[in-house]
């Protein structure tokens, strides 16, 4: 056995994400968007049995996570999934996988 030293560099801004994506209602949240959609934090409330304020933290999670992106457009704030973060994310820690243990 090897001794744990640090973490890879491949890893570092997963460790948000993975804890993101680990709550049940923070998938749900991602799940009810369509490719390429944006939302603002009504049409997800409304989409949801959360009441506004737990939408609102973990919209603050997902987006702290990088799970998330969001726009001001006016005084509406609109959501849509960092789909390039997520999937650079996770296809390093798969290279990790493949090419290391």
């Amino acid at each position: 056995m090897k001794p744990i030293l640090q973490i890879p560099s491949e890893w570092t801004d997963t460790s948000k994400l993975f804890i993101a994506l680990g709550d049940e209602q923070r998938q749900r949240i991602l799940l009810a968007f369509e490719p390429e959609e944006r939302l603002n934090i009504g049409q997800i409330v409304a989409a949801s049995t959360l009441s506004r304020t737990a939408v609102s933290h973990h919209l603050r999670v997902l987006r702290e996570a990088g799970a998330l992106q969001s726009e001001k457009r006016g005084k509406e704030v609109f959501f849509h999934i960092n789909k390039t973060m997520m999937t650079e994310a996770l296809e390093a820690v798969l290279s990790y996988i493949k090419h290391n243990i």
